[in-house]
């Protein structure tokens, strides 16, 4: 009788012990029973029944899908290489394990097919320029999609767009050209300028003529530093009157 007992005792215990389950902070369990979806367990030492009932954790933090890199083809025919990172967490635990096998997958999934159907829809300059905007319109779509399941898209980010090679060339053809473009804009404007300063100059200098002497002298004194230059002189023949008109 005592074995008995001490055997039952042994037997309630290890399944009391065998319900117990522990939820972290980020997680929430779905229990059922006989097979049926009967509540929600919250974080904490949690007990269900042995045997009767069982239950599923399913993590409700912000989980991060990489979906791979695939080929889209733009409205203008172009094709491209696309890799997407899709953000999104699970807000009904309880219809993420009920309705849908495997709620990640099928982000992914539904995330490539909206990928094509937004870039298949626009221009190749369009998905260069406005990369935020496609990725807004696939995550509505994506959202839209996933709202059933109890999964709410965060954000959907792409990551990296990657053109063939002959687009490659042709675009880096096409900056180099307009950097061309630029730099003689800028020359033309400078000499622009260059040539207003040298015109006032001009004008300044002939209103004295003995200013346009002096310069000529100060330009010939600049030459004449290096030794091995020869300077040939060409003066007025009046400019012994201007040098006696001006030292008065």
């Amino acid at each position: 009788m005592v074995w008995f007992i001490y055997g039952l005792g042994i037997f309630i215990f290890l399944v009391i012990v065998s319900g117990l389950k522990l939820l972290y902070q980020y997680e929430r369990g779905v229990v059922f029973t006989l097979g049926k979806y009967s509540r929600i367990k919250e974080p904490g030492l949690r007990w269900i029944i042995p045997i009767i009932q069982t239950m599923r954790k399913v993590d409700i933090r912000i989980k991060t899908a990489d979906v791979p890199r695939q080929e889209v083809i733009t409205k203008d025919n172009i094709p491209i290489l696309a890799n997407t990172v899709v953000y999104f967490k699970v807000e009904k635990p309880a219809d993420a394990i009920i309705k849908i096998e495997d709620y990640e997958f099928a982000v992914k999934q539904y995330t490539q097919a909206a990928l094509r159907d937004v870039v298949g829809n626009v221009e190749l300059d369009f998905v260069l320029t406005e990369r935020e905007k496609i990725a807004e319109s696939i995550k509505k779509i994506v959202d839209d999609e996933t709202a059933d399941w109890g999964v709410n898209i965060e954000s959907i980010k792409i990551q990296e767009l990657e053109l063939p090679a002959e687009m490659k060339r042709a675009m880096a053809k096409q900056a180099e050209s307009e950097r061309e473009k630029r730099a003689m804009i800028i020359t033309a404007e400078g000499e622009l300028k260059a040539s207003e300063n040298l015109r006032k100059a001009a004008e300044n200098l002939s209103k004295n003529p003995a200013a346009i002497h002096l310069r000529t002298l100060q330009t010939i004194r600049d030459i004449a530093q290096d030794p091995s230059e020869k300077i040939v002189l060409f003066l007025p023949s009046d400019i012994s009157d201007i040098v006696k008109k001006y030292s008065k």
